[in-house]
């Protein structure tokens, strides 16, 4: 089974930058991968997916902003995220995509001035 390591969040500033790293276990490169996020209050949602052959697609909030990316021969899925604003404020996650049961810790992003 495939185990995810997030890592990266931080506070920062609206209008900052920072980015996310997910290391996996297990076989990597057969997944089609994604990004979610859980802010307070609310369900989890997925913001940015890559497929195996690193196709992308982002949730509308986050187009322009964000970019996915993957490193099959580091087994490492990557969010860089431009222009935070407060309201991306959440606990990022990585999985596959469709999602497995399994998920990691996930890494909390605060943007707050």
């Amino acid at each position: 089974q495939v185990q995810f390591v997030e890592s990266g969040g931080g506070l920062v500033q609206p209008g900052g930058s920072l980015r996310l790293s997910c290391a996996a276990s297990g076989i990597f490169s057969v997944y089609a991968m994604a990004w979610y996020r859980q802010a307070p209050g609310k369900q989890r949602e997925l913001v940015a997916a890559i497929t195996t052959s690193s196709m992308t697609d982002y949730v509308d909030s986050v187009k322009g902003r964000f970019t996915i990316s993957r490193d099959n021969a580091k087994a490492t899925v990557y969010l860089q995220m431009n222009s935070l604003k407060p309201e991306d404020t959440a606990v990022y996650y990585c999985n596959k995509n469709p999602a497995s049961a399994i998920w990691g810790k996930g890494t909390l992003v605060t943007v707050s001035a």
